[in-house]
């Protein structure tokens, strides 16, 4: 993989499956997507997914709050609405921060 600072792309991602799995960049470019769209669908029936061994999807309800516009100091009320989160799996963490 490459060593720059930048973060790898779908293509570069599908390639690198494609090779590690020895199929086509086409077949791993169709999984990626295929998992997207899975996470996608599952977190908005279901409410969360997990992806192991990564972390979980999850949909929240946030309630309604009071807030303070910055530019003015005044109060304002912030709505309830709904946010997607992604917990991060304890083993990705200590996978990547070189804990435990």
């Amino acid at each position: 993989m490459a060593t720059d600072k930048k973060p790898l792309t779908k293509a570069q991602i599908s390639s690198h499956i494609a090779e590690t799995a020895g199929i086509t960049k086409k077949v791993a470019n169709e999984i990626l997507d295929e998992i997207a769209s899975l996470a996608y669908s599952e977190t908005k029936k279901k409410g969360e997914i997990t992806l192991p061994g990564i972390g979980k999807l999850v949909l929240q309800n946030r309630k309604a709050r009071m807030g303070r516009n910055p530019a003015t100091g005044e109060s304002i009320k912030i709505p309830a609405k709904k946010v997607v989160k992604f917990r991060v799996a304890k083993a990705c963490k200590d996978s990547v921060l070189g804990t435990g």
